[in-house]
């Protein structure tokens, strides 16, 4: 009985549950203080957030140039990587087009835009790349400068072909792979400080929003949002889950061990705050690090699930507010354009909003009024889609490392059994 008390406790105080009670705390207090009437608390809520994250963005580079150097430079395979590049561009690929077609569903079934009203806008979006500049992105002039913007795609591809060089260098790198190792050690002990101020950055976040948007926002936008979330439930359940299934991997223990990154996503509607964390929880969980630092930060350009999802959900009823109704010929063209344009778009202010924008432009839609119809909700729904987001790609890197027979393998690093919980 005294153990089992003490199990009790030790659920209520730990990580996740002091997440959760920020969440809630943030929720009541962001509705007590809006915005308008009380500033200093909106400011407050804001400092806390936007520390917490700035914190977490101190991490992130560090992180993923260190993981993916030591990863592909201790293989010493160098086929073994662009076969492991290959086998995720299929998983992201596959995962994305199944994202768009639910998304087309949800749209037609719920028709979330019936009832909407187009506003006028002023706002102006950045343009989105071209294919030429989406290819030419790939390839980072100045390393330095990509790091200091945080282009994730830029320093991936950096990272790797420095860590596929030091593998073929062999012997003579070691001095620089031990270093690098090193720095890896301590980056994720820093990330350990950072993130025992989680609850705080939750807080903050999640009181900003509704003190600035007010739960009253949710009425005339139910069907819209309430749409997102339940086709991002189907999407994790007719994909991630049958995912993991097929990976043999226990579904309980997986997102057993993501649950405090995803609830960060969720809260902060940012990709990169919870990043730092996955990273560590999936390699805790059985993916080898070289894996998991080479299939997530990719994943962030290549398999936004939740974003591309919401990207045609969001035109579809733009279309549906301004009475337009789009050909079947259309919608497949559509489809298509938004497979090749969320690529890559990660490191764009609002991405999903910019694709959006120039998706009804291409398609004859008022875009510039469709995204200032959803504006009021975006930050609502971004925290759905950032958290599948995140999902998502813990799902590839699960996934990649048992397609290529590694899950599991690393020392002190054996992944949960069927049945077994998380023990991360």
């Amino acid at each position: 009985m005294r153990r089992a008390a003490g199990r009790r406790r030790s659920a209520w105080l730990s990580s996740t549950a002091f997440i959760l009670y920020a969440l809630v705390l943030g929720v009541v207090l962001g509705h007590t203080f809006p915005a308008e009437t009380s500033p200093r608390a909106y400011e407050t809520f804001r400092f806390l957030s936007k520390a917490f994250i700035n914190l977490i963005k101190m991490l992130v580079v560090p992180l993923i140039l260190t993981t993916i150097i030591v990863g592909i430079g201790k293989t010493g395979d160098i086929k073994a990587v662009g076969r492991m590049g290959v086998k995720a561009l299929i998983y992201f690929e596959v995962a994305t087009t199944i994202a768009l077609l639910i998304g087309l569903a949800f749209a037609h079934l719920v028709r979330p835009g019936i009832g909407l009203t187009l506003p006028p806008s002023g706002e102006t979006l950045a343009k989105p790349k071209g294919l030429v500049e989406t290819l030419l992105h790939l390839f980072p002039s100045n390393p330095v400068d990509a790091m200091a913007r945080q282009d994730i795609l830029q320093i991936v591809i950096f990272a790797t072909l420095l860590g596929v060089a030091a593998a073929h260098v062999g012997a003579k790198a070691a001095p620089f792979l031990s270093f690098v190792d090193s720095s890896v050690a301590v980056l994720f002990q820093l990330t350990d400080y950072v993130m025992s101020l989680t609850p705080l950055g939750v807080f903050g976040a999640m009181a900003g929003a509704v003190s600035h948007h007010g739960i009253q926002v949710l009425g005339s936008y139910t069907k819209l949002v309430g749409s997102l979330y339940a086709a991002l439930v189907v999407f994790a359940l007719i994909v991630l889950v049958p995912a993991l299934k097929l990976a043999r991997v226990p579904v309980f223990a997986f997102f057993q061990a993501i649950r405090e990154p995803f609830l960060i996503a969720f809260s902060t509607a940012s990709s990169e705050a919870a990043l730092p964390r996955a990273l560590e929880r999936i390699v805790q969980f059985g993916v080898p690090r070289s894996v998991a630092g080479f299939v997530l930060p990719a994943g962030y350009s290549f398999n936004l699930d939740g974003s591309t999802l919401y990207i045609v959900l969001a035109t579809l009823t733009i279309a549906q507010a301004a009475g337009r109704d789009l050909s079947l010929v259309e919608q497949i063209v559509m489809l298509l354009t938004f497979m090749a344009t969320t690529k890559g778009v990660a490191a764009v202010p609002r991405a999903s909003l910019v694709i959006i924008s120039a998706g009804c432009a291409s398609f004859g839609l008022p875009g510039e009024a469709g995204v200032a119809m959803i504006l009021a909700v975006d930050e609502l729904m971004d925290m759905a889609r950032t958290s599948i987001n995140l999902a998502g790609n813990c799902v590839a890197a699960v996934v990649v490392a048992r397609w290529e027979g590694v899950f599991g393998t690393e020392k002190n690093n054996a992944p949960p059994q069927d049945g077994d919980g998380a023990t991360c």
